[in-house]
Formats: C-alpha cells, structure tokens, sequence
C-alpha cells in the first residue's frame, strides 16, 4: 500500500513514517508540505491512500481533495478536531488528532486494507464490458429493473454509493463508482469530474463552464459540470 504524507510540519512527517514503519506492507512513496507540491506528487506517485493534515500555508487539505479527479483513499491527521464532520463527508476512512496513536493508526490502516481488498475484487472481475445495448439488472431496496446500458442518463457519487439514473428514475448501488466506470463502454461513457460518469448520447446541449469547464444538459433535464481537466477530453470525443 503506497502512502504519501502531506503535512507541513517536518517532524511531523517524520513521527508519521516512523509509526508506519511498523507495518510491512505499508511502503511510504513521498512528502509534501504544501498543496501545489502535494497536487503534483499525487499526479506523479499516484498513491493508494493520503495521510493528509488539514491546515497548510497554501490552504486546506480539503481544498487539495476538491482539486483532484481522482481521489486516493485519505486519512486526516490533524491538531485540531473540529473539523471532523466534514472530513467524514469527504469520505475520509478516518480522522486521526495529533499526536497520533499507533492503534487508532493501525486501526484506521485496517479500513484502508478492506478498501483496497474490495476493490481489487473488482478490479479482477473477469466479466466483458458492457455495451450500449447491454441490459443490466439494478436494485435498490425492495425496487428492481432490468436496464439498457444507453438508458442510463449518468452514474454519481452519493456518499459512500454510487446513483444510477435511468428513464426518470434512480437506483443506488454499493459499487465505487471507478469500479463502474471499469465495466462501462469507454465510448458511451466518459468521467466527466471525479463524481459522474455521463452517458454521452444523453447529452441535449454543452455550454462553456467556469475555469475553462463545460455544462452539460441531459436529455432528462439534469445537468452536469465538466471539469477543465476532462474538458479535452469530452471536445475530443464529441468532434469530427
């Protein structure tokens, strides 16, 4: 399990990789000390899980998060414990308060182990992928369908599941949603920002967005931001 530290304290860092030194299959890849630093060692290392501290020169750790489109696992450490609430919605695995304890280490290591084992379940799932014409069996509750692929609108990350919406209804799943993405036609459907996959033939109309991005508006009237980052992506796939 690949680990990056981001804190702006130096002996912090140091107290954090002496702690995981302890755990074999922890292999610490790098540091930063910043965002700008940890945004780019993120891109390059790309680690399995963050130990991530909130309050940097260059703004907070949550602000790091909102910058990615593809977040690893995150463990917050940090002095303070007030921010614990929003750390949780940010789907951290943990939020651990300086000085951190080794168990509650150890413990919050155990989350990140049952992730990683869950998604490799995934990831060596041997069925083909889906296509457009596909139909898939999706239930919610007591609620079930049998569902086209190219009837499913977009797919979007609700909290720790993953909402399909299809024919003016939705279903949610316990699957990651990169775990989705995975088993979906790369030419029907494309990662719009780092919460939705959307149907690229439900797309009615693309406006130019904030910060070089786009709006997508859906044939069912949802509406979608494309981040600067897949911007390319999407102009890519929709021209001649």
């Amino acid at each position: 399990m690949d680990v990056l530290i981001v804190d702006d304290t130096r002996l912090a860092r140091q107290e954090l990789k002496t702690l995981l030194s302890a755990h074999a299959d922890v292999s610490v890849v790098g540091e930063a000390d910043d965002l700008p630093s940890a945004r780019s060692a993120i891109e390059t290392l790309q680690p399995r899980l963050l130990l991530l501290d909130i309050q940097l020169p260059s703004g907070t750790g949550f602000d790091l998060l909102e910058s990615l489109e593809r977040l690893p696992m995150v463990i917050f450490t940090t002095a303070y414990d007030q921010h614990a609430v929003r750390a949780f919605e940010a789907n951290a695995l943990d939020y651990l308060v300086k000085p951190v304890a080794p168990g509650r280490l150890g413990a919050a290591l155990d989350r990140a182990r049952a992730q990683l084992a869950a998604g490799d379940r995934d990831e060596i799932d041997t069925r083909s992928r889906l296509g457009a014409d596909d139909t898939v069996f999706l239930r919610d509750g007591e609620r079930c369908w049998f569902v086209a692929l190219k009837d499913i609108s977009h797919i979007a990350v609700d909290g720790n599941y993953a909402r399909v919406h299809f024919r003016g209804g939705h279903a949610t799943l316990t699957r990651s949603l990169s775990a989705l993405e995975s088993r979906m036609d790369p030419n029907l459907f494309l990662r719009a920002n780092r919460n939705t996959l959307v149907n690229l033939r439900a797309i009615a109309s693309v406006d130019p967005w904030i910060n070089d991005g786009y709006q997508l508006k859906l044939r069912d009237g949802s509406e979608i931001e494309v981040s600067r980052r897949q911007a390319r992506e999407l102009r890519e796939r929709l021209s001649l």
